[in-house]
């Protein structure tokens, strides 16, 4: 009976392991050095506009459409999400936790208070989770990057 179950759980496949090898979307990747995530959050003036290439770990994707994921930096707790037009790619869910090298604008929002409800609830939706619209207090400033190519590996 051990063996029956041992052998089961062998042939069956891990989530982690759904996708084997490296993964390109979008556009091919141009710039060859990395922009810390970290660097980008601090000094926003500096890259908004700029094309910069991002790496890090893909800590959540968009479970709705793929059109988002966000990359951890190399700070801990500290991210930045990557935002792509609906269709144009599609992040697979299976990246999360995978490393992800991605090309891209650098945007900052200037949202106002309910501009930022809407969002937050929004991306609440897509990713499965609860939003409490009590939690944004006044308008929200954040950075993200206009995703234009990424590879996965």
């Amino acid at each position: 009976m051990k063996r029956l179950l041992l052998a089961i759980l062998l042939l069956l496949p891990l989530p982690g392991f759904v996708l084997a090898g490296e993964i390109r979307l979008g556009e091919p990747l141009t710039l060859t050095e990395v922009t810390k995530v970290s660097d980008i959050n601090k000094n926003a003036g500096k890259y908004v506009g700029k094309r910069v290439l991002i790496e890090g770990m893909v800590i959540n994707v968009c479970a709705a459409r793929g059109c988002w994921m966000d990359i951890s930096s190399d700070i801990p707790f500290e991210k930045i999400q990557v935002k792509v037009v609906d269709g144009e790619i599609v992040f697979p869910l299976e990246a999360k936790g995978r490393t992800a090298l991605v090309e891209g604008i650098a945007e900052e929002l200037k949202l106002s208070r309910e501009e930022a409800v809407e969002l937050a609830r929004h991306q609440a939706m897509e990713s499965g989770g609860t939003f409490d619209p009590a939690t944004i207090t006044g308008p929200v400033n954040f950075l993200r990057i206009r995703g234009l190519g990424a590879v996965i590996r």
